[in-house]
């Protein structure tokens, strides 16, 4: 342990050194490789992203179609059961139905500087690389990709058309991917609700399951209304029959104008049976003596 020109460190300071926060340049390439990788691999099947058939979701994660697709119609087998982690994974994306996603349209071109096979995405206007070190954005509902610097000078000129399809778009139907800024993530989640009230999805198509929520309320509404006037109705009537008394037919007769006419009707007749009897019987005496 001596004689070798070496130093035996102490406790305080290995303590120190493992203590120690990273710096912003450490805190950079983190930041760096991990949006590396969201751009490489789809979070659900931790497979490579196939570009030619990549889904974005409202808050811009990326994720291959087969994936989404797998999770939301698993098969029965037992051999293709999908992984509690993944099944967690896709929980938390929140897409109940492909309307839920928008299909990425890139502009793909071979990388010369690697394998030729190698394609990498680009922006058909800036041609610059997309990815983790080139911020991209999608338009809604077309999903044709572009850098957002080139997406910004275009809204400068203020035009709202596709450079690629010219289908026209909103503003707020223009999606950052992979965003790290809280400010663009609720900005985003405020679309998405504002969607919700309008009855659309983020891929801007009619959202089925939000217009049935719609006709169930309005129905209950409705049988709630006729049932409550029924319940009057029905109060009224019993109300009317207890002032009228028991008149036997007139009783038994639901509009009051036409029960009350019966029961004046039908009292005159007793009236006139009443006289009937008393005569006969004053007849009757009359012929004993």
């Amino acid at each position: 342990m001596g004689n070798d020109g070496g130093s035996i460190p102490k406790r305080r300071e290995l303590v120190r050194e493992a203590a120690r926060l990273p710096n912003a340049s450490e805190l950079k390439a983190t930041a760096f490789e991990s949006l590396t990788h969201a751009w490489t691999t789809c979070p659900l099947s931790d497979a490579p992203l196939d570009l030619s058939n990549t889904v974005s979701d409202w808050r811009g994660r990326l994720y291959n179609y087969e994936s989404v697709l797998q999770c939301l119609m698993p098969s029965a087998a037992e051999d293709t059961t999908l992984p509690e982690t993944q099944e967690a994974e896709f929980a938390r994306t929140g897409i109940k139905s492909l309307k839920d996603v928008v299909k990425l349209k890139f502009t793909i071109r071979k990388d010369e500087k690697s394998d030729a096979r190698a394609a990498v995405a680009t922006c058909p206007v800036s041609l610059k690389e997309l990815g983790a070190a080139t911020k991209g954005v999608y338009l809604v509902p077309c999903g044709h990709v572009f850098a957002e610097v080139a997406m910004k000078e275009i809204a400068e000129t203020g035009e709202k058309q596709c450079p690629e399809c010219s289908a026209g778009f909103e503003e707020r139907d223009v999606i950052p991917i992979l965003s790290t800024d809280e400010a663009e993530i609720e900005k985003l989640a405020k679309r998405v609700d504002d969607l919700k009230t309008l009855g659309l999805t983020h891929s801007l198509k009619k959202d089925k399951g939000a217009g049935k929520k719609k006709r169930k309320a309005e129905g209950d509404a409705k049988e709630n209304g006729a049932n409550g006037e029924a319940r009057k109705e029905k109060d009224g009537g019993k109300g009317e029959k207890s002032k009228e008394g028991k008149n036997g037919i007139s009783s038994r007769i639901n509009n009051p104008m036409t029960a009350s006419l019966t029961a004046k009707v039908l009292a005159e007749q007793e009236e006139r049976t009443k006289r009937r009897k008393v005569i006969d019987g004053y007849k009757k005496s009359e012929a004993v003596r």
